[in-house]
């Protein structure tokens, strides 16, 4: 896989598929583009498909500072340099929706389609002091220490039961992350506030909230549907990483809704 220069940043990337519209899917806190390798042979025939890692994550250049401007202007710098100038289909979960409602209310021109599942409304201060905390344990003792608490909310044992060896290899690449990167990037949304931008994207959009998700429990996801003009809101029998976690149902559920199909 190919690296590129983009906003100051070297960050990995992958081009794949065939399609004539390019989608590209935003990995979610702590991932990097090998988080959708279970869904990407299904939208690979539909599309050409964009995947990469942020920075600060993956194999993308890391980071001791992130700021939301700088992580959604990433993604603005990578299109440039690909030279992909008209509107793209945009796909994230959890932190990944976070970043692609960012592009969508900043670039409105740049997105053709918008999904987002497990998205944010509100302030994050209620949850800074628990989400610092874990990130200055994880500068202290590193990535594992914190690793059981964070995938105890995040990926309940109910989806890691239907696929055991898919949540074997996402703990794999996650306890991979530096604690430089991980708590940088919880510094950055603890004083998020997504709340704004909502009313500024213009694309059709889809927004999924997802049952077993304690993070974002669907009332959220609502919350956002309604916020943003026209969108559609579904439930889906999923979590927080719905792409992870049941990569087939992400599928059947945003495939549809960018082919018009």
């Amino acid at each position: 896989m190919p690296w590129i220069e983009a906003n100051g940043a070297s960050l990995r990337y992958e081009l794949s598929g065939t399609g004539k519209d390019t989608l590209v899917l935003v990995h979610e806190a702590g991932g990097c583009l090998d988080s959708y390798e279970d869904a990407l042979p299904a939208l690979e025939k539909a599309f050409r498909v964009l995947r990469y890692d942020q920075r600060g994550f993956g194999f993308s250049e890391k980071a001791r500072e992130l700021t939301f401007d700088m992580v959604v202007a990433d993604l603005a710098g990578l299109l440039d340099a690909l030279k992909i100038s008209g509107p793209v289909h945009l796909a994230g979960c959890a932190m990944g929706a976070d970043f692609s409602v960012g592009f969508a209310s900043r670039h409105p021109e740049r997105v053709a389609k918008l999904a987002i599942a497990s998205p944010n409304i509100g302030h994050n201060g209620p949850r800074s002091p628990q989400s610092m905390e874990r990130a200055a344990q994880a500068e202290r003792e590193g990535i594992r220490a914190v690793m059981q608490a964070s995938h105890d909310r995040s990926y309940p044992e109910n989806l890691r039961a239907l696929d055991r060896e898919r949540f074997r290899r996402y703990q794999a690449r996650w306890v991979c992350n530096t604690p430089a990167s991980f708590t940088a990037q919880a510094r950055m949304m603890s004083t998020s506030d997504l709340t704004p931008d909502y009313p500024k994207i213009k694309a059709p959009t889809l927004v999924i909230g997802c049952t077993h998700d304690a993070l974002r429990p669907p009332e959220k996801a609502q919350q956002v549907a309604k916020a943003i003009a026209g969108s559609k809101y579904v439930v889906a029998d999923t979590g927080h990483f719905m792409h992870l976690e049941t990569p087939q149902l992400f599928v059947d559920t945003v495939l549809p809704f960018f082919t018009g199909r």
